[in-house]
């Protein structure tokens, strides 16, 4: 029988760990070629990790929580047929000379090196109530000097109350937080002690949050944390203006009502108004190219390509925002079926980590929540992002050559937020309006 390690893939340049976030297969299961065995989080998105061969899974060598980095072996999965992969490893004493199989070195050098760390910290490993703590929560709290009392102390977030990386670094980051407002708060009492403010409003106190019986207290996910701080992130980076334009569809309306039948029937895809209002998305930005662009210091960064993001929803109701690469080279159809491709498995969890990457320009459509308009917040390093209001029927004023007259009209409101350190208010009002042209130029004619 041969043995086949399962390692950590390569998911994308920018990510170089996960977070082993549950199995899904315990020793002794067997195992189907691109069967998933192990659930993993990046800080970009959730993954799971298929099998390359078929076989029984014998070891485990990372628990839930553990930190991997790309490349490491997760498992061994025991295979049938001779192990042909494994290299000999000639160790001599100048008199035998003695073969041995390659059992991984390197493995066993980090196994001993974990090992040899554990033994280190023995009065981490577990608390008085019986506690366990990974290796990397020990070392860790013993980095930061987390004492075994405070380690116990942490409620902990993972299977069974165990404290994961993410309880013990917000742990961490929240005791530094207060360590500064202490200090603050000196600060201010010596200050405002100085120039003889009364005591009562020097020490006056923000009154805590308290949950009574009747709440119900419920856990940010993981997703849900990574982003707001995203969001909060955002808002400090960049100085958000917002520009507003209304832009007549009915003509769009007319022609995919005309053609979405043939559409779906030649192409095998759903064609909805998403796809044409992100393609008139790329078309705009070719003809101002300084929109797609980010900030690094005093510099500015114009992308060559234009890897349009498109806000999804995910199934607990947070938001990914997956990347349609080169989205000015392609063609309705093959825009729709990019679209239609990330927004379902979007819904499924099935993204991979570089499907999120590389966005230059991100468009939410907030009219699918039957919103009518919305102020987004800018996707981080990029400058600008645009949401997509509701259609809807609008009595509309119509000029003609035999003058103007009151018709009913299919309308929509759409909002540009752009950072103002890098893009004026001449450069956002442009694009909308340039974007308002390409969709009121709408062919109720064309083909697609």
């Amino acid at each position: 029988m041969a043995r086949f390690e399962l390692k950590l893939p390569k998911m994308g340049e920018s990510v170089a760990e996960a977070t082993i976030t549950s199995w899904l297969k315990e020793v002794g299961d067997t195992i189907e070629l691109d069967e998933a065995v192990v659930e993993i989080a990046t800080d970009k998105v959730d993954s799971e990790v298929p099998s390359e061969v078929e076989g029984v899974l014998v070891e485990i060598l990372f628990e839930k929580d553990a930190v991997v980095s790309v490349g490491q072996t997760l498992a061994i999965i025991e295979i049938e047929g001779d192990d042909t992969s494994s290299e000999k490893v000639t160790i001599s004493d100048n008199s035998n000379t003695l073969e041995v199989p390659n059992v991984n070195i390197q493995a066993i050098e980090e196994s001993v090196a974990l090992a040899n760390q554990v033994k280190e910290t023995p009065i981490l490993k577990t608390s008085d109530a019986g506690k366990f703590y990974s290796p990397l929560v020990r070392n860790i709290a013993q980095t930061e000097g987390i004492s075994q009392d405070e380690l116990a102390s942490i409620v902990g977030s993972g299977k069974e109350g165990r404290v994961t990386k993410e309880d013990i670094l917000n742990y961490v980051q929240n005791k530094e937080e207060v360590k500064e407002t202490v200090v603050q708060n000196k600060a201010t009492v010596q200050v405002e002690n100085k120039f003889q403010i009364n005591d009562q409003q020097s020490n006056a106190k923000v009154a805590p949050i308290v949950a009574n019986r009747s709440d119900e207290v419920i856990e940010i996910s993981r997703m849900g944390k990574l982003v707001a701080k995203h969001m909060v992130n955002s808002i400090q980076t960049s100085a958000h203006v917002q520009s507003f334009i209304e832009i007549d569809v009915t003509n769009i309306v007319k022609w995919r009502n005309k053609v979405k039948d043939a559409f779906l029937k030649r192409e095998g895809e759903k064609l909805t108004f998403t796809p044409i209002l992100m393609q008139a998305v790329a078309q705009t930005i070719k003809k101002y190219p300084l929109i797609n662009i980010s900030v690094k210091d005093d510099t500015i960064i114009k992308k060559k390509n234009i890897n349009l993001g498109m806000a999804a929803a995910l199934p607990d109701g947070n938001l990914i925002v997956p990347v349609i690469r080169n989205a000015d080279q392609l063609n309705l159809v093959g825009i729709t079926k990019a679209v239609n491709d990330l927004a379902t498995r979007a819904r499924n969890n099935a993204l991979k980590p570089d499907e999120i990457q590389d966005g230059t320009y991100t468009v939410t459509n907030v009219g699918s929540f039957g919103s009518i308009t919305g102020t987004p917040i800018i996707n981080q390093p990029q400058v600008a992002i645009l949401a997509l209001g509701a259609i809807r029927k609008m009595p509309a004023v119509i000029e003609t050559p035999e003058g103007d007259f009151i018709g009913i009209r299919q309308k929509m409101m759409v909002s540009h937020s752009y950072d103002h350190r890098v893009v004026n208010g001449a450069l956002g009002g442009m694009f909308i309006k340039t974007f308002k042209d390409i969709l009121e130029a709408w062919d109720v004619n064309q083909d697609f």
